[in-house]
């Protein structure tokens, strides 16, 4: 039913596959760079004790980067269903897919648990599979804006570059917390405070 729903709605749109791929790279690396910045403002409200509640501006922002995402995500599941696609361009849809379905069940999931337990810190059975559908959103963009680098999007690589290595490091950080959060936090605090600002 949705499939059939979807692909009037794409019909409609008349796009070819260039301009598809080009929305499914943007939205996801530029989604997931949204994510990134309003997560680390939602744990800057967290250090200056503001009230927390599922629709905080900050949240809001999240969810606009996971909508985004999930854009791209759609885009994909058509972009796939209707056309042989193959190599790096294919494992990029799929890994935007993966991180959208991820960051949709487990941020999901998040919300039942702030509702069922209250604030919890940056290192839960959440918390972790969300970054990781992040991450996940973020590869598949850039290897989308790679496979492509002969189009309009090679000026965008730079950009997927850099928002996939901030994401990574965020995720690299919150991990490394499992193993020591009080001497790691520390010496930069001040430039990854979302994974310091509630433990």
């Amino acid at each position: 039913m949705l499939t059939v729903i979807l692909g009037k709605v794409f019909n409609h749109l008349s796009l070819d596959s260039n301009s598809r791929l080009t929305i499914i790279s943007t939205h996801a690396v530029i989604g997931t760079l949204v994510i990134l910045v309003a997560g680390i403002w939602d744990a800057v409200n967290h250090i200056q004790n503001s009230p927390e509640f599922f629709w905080s501006d900050p949240h809001i922002v999240v969810y606009s980067g996971v909508f985004m995402v999930a854009i791209a995500s759609i885009f994909s599941v058509n972009l796939l269903m209707k056309n042989s696609i193959h190599g790096i361009l294919k494992r990029g849809m799929q890994l935007v897919i993966i991180g959208s379905v991820m960051q949709i069940i487990f941020g999901f999931g998040d919300s039942i648990s702030h509702d069922m337990f209250g604030i919890d810190g940056l290192l839960s059975l959440t918390h972790q599979p969300l970054e990781i559908g992040i991450v996940l959103s973020a590869l598949g963009g850039f290897l989308i804006i790679k496979a492509r680098q002969n189009s309009n999007l090679k000026a965008f690589l730079p950009f997927s570059i850099v928002t996939f290595l901030l994401i990574t490091s965020w995720l690299g950080f919150n991990f490394a917390l499992y193993f020591g959060h009080y001497v790691q936090c520390i010496p930069i605090h001040l430039i990854f405070s979302s994974g310091c600002s509630i433990l």
